[in-house]
């Protein structure tokens, strides 16, 4: 009788060996997923500082000149060549001290011809004042027959009146003496009554014509006083500098052929990074050192007008006793924009050039992992931490830039 043989399931068998390799697989992928990237790195190669809790001041440090408290341009009044020069550049001028002397024939030319045609006026103006005079004096001579006339006349009525009542003198004489008298007082009042007129028709002209001829007078002394503008004087007194005319060398009307500095006190410019000047603002306080000490300055002058990404700053010493200033010195202004305050700092450091202040390696023991922050405001020495750090943690504040897709430094 035969043996009835059970058949083994090969799909069974296959499937045994099968899941532990595909388990194994599924895990060795995972694991390279998920594994983070590492590099080992030396710790002489790095630098690794402390997070603190300090006091945070927000200040920004620039560099600022020495110039005059006040300066002055010199300016060409009448533009021309130089022809003299009088005064060399950096030397100390009382005010009216002549610098230079500039030659125009054109204009001086021009000069002369305007300042004889004035002169004409004037003098046809005299003579239209002598001619009213004159007519005034001829009426007045008029006047003065017409009254003897006049008195004449008066005088022959008054004989006549009085032989007329005695009946020495006839009807028809009297007759003419009245007509003559009255014709000759009748003449005196018009005569008098037209002169009076004239007179006062006169006195407007000639009050026109003085009106006029004291224009021109003004007229004649500013040509005369611009005349002397080919002479460039010092408007006041202190250092000549930036002065530099060359002889013979044409300069316009308005250019400026140097400055006056007036050595009453001075003042620092300075010229800062356009990203502070909503920041800075008159009143603000600072610092600069001078000789091992610190001085007090203020700043008195912001402009806000921005050239190759810079605006200028003006400031002020607030005691400037003692102080041997020389326009040129430069100082290092230490300029505060905050009081000091309690945060959480980190010192600066070259990180923030590869991670744009967004994450840091944190050192733990042996490795340095990577982690999330958040940074606030900043000065020359440190950040402020907003996020993702606490005070006594140890960070690598030096560059990433072999580190941008690592995850964990491995120090050895």
């Amino acid at each position: 009788m035969d043996t009835a043989v059970t058949r083994k399931n090969r799909k069974n068998k296959y499937l045994v060996i099968a899941l532990p390799a595909f388990l194994l697989a599924s895990y060795l992928v995972y694991a390279a997923v998920t594994k983070k990237r590492a590099l080992d790195v030396k710790r002489s190669e790095i630098t690794i500082k402390t997070v603190e809790n300090d006091y945070f001041e927000d200040f920004i440090v620039f560099q600022a000149k020495v110039e005059p408290l006040n300066s002055m341009l010199l300016n060409v009044i009448e533009g021309g060549s130089i022809k003299e020069i009088f005064a060399q550049n950096g030397t100390m001028v009382t005010e009216g001290q002549p610098l230079a002397r500039l030659y125009n024939p054109n204009t001086e030319l021009g000069y002369v011809t305007q300042e004889t045609s004035i002169i004409e006026q004037i003098n046809n103006l005299n003579k239209a004042k002598l001619d009213l005079r004159n007519q005034e004096l001829s009426l007045a001579k008029d006047l003065v027959a017409i009254e003897h006339d006049y008195q004449d006349a008066k005088t022959q009525y008054d004989l006549n009146e009085k032989l007329f009542k005695e009946e020495i003198l006839s009807k028809n004489e009297w007759q003419k003496t009245q007509e003559n008298f009255r014709f000759q007082k009748e003449r005196k009042n018009i005569i008098q009554q037209s002169i009076q007129k004239e007179k006062q028709a006169n006195n407007i002209q000639i009050g026109q014509i003085t009106q006029s001829q004291a224009i021109m007078h003004k007229s004649l002394d500013i040509l005369r006083s611009n005349k002397k503008n080919f002479l460039v004087t010092a408007p006041v007194a202190g250092r000549l500098t930036s002065f530099e005319p060359v002889l013979g060398k044409n300069y316009q009307a308005g250019a400026s052929i140097g400055k006056i500095d007036v050595m009453d006190g001075y003042k620092l410019l300075a010229e800062v990074d356009e990203f502070y000047l909503e920041r800075v603002s008159e009143g603000q306080k600072g610092k600069v050192e001078y000789k091992g000490q610190m001085v007090d300055v203020v700043v008195t002058r912001v402009i806000q007008e921005i050239k190759n990404g810079r605006f200028q700053v003006e400031l002020n010493f607030a005691d400037a006793k003692g102080l041997d200033l020389r326009q040129g010195l430069s100082f290092g202004v230490r300029l505060l924009l905050s009081e000091k305050t309690k945060r959480t700092v980190l010192s600066k450091g070259s990180f923030t050039d590869d991670t744009a202040g967004k994450w840091i390696f944190v050192v733990n023991g042996d490795k340095a992992e990577r982690r999330a922050i958040k940074l606030g405001r900043e000065n020359p020495l440190y950040y402020e931490i907003l996020g993702g750090l606490k005070a006594g943690e140890k960070v690598v504040t030096s560059s990433y830039k072999d580190y941008k897709d690592i995850e964990v430094l491995n120090l050895k």
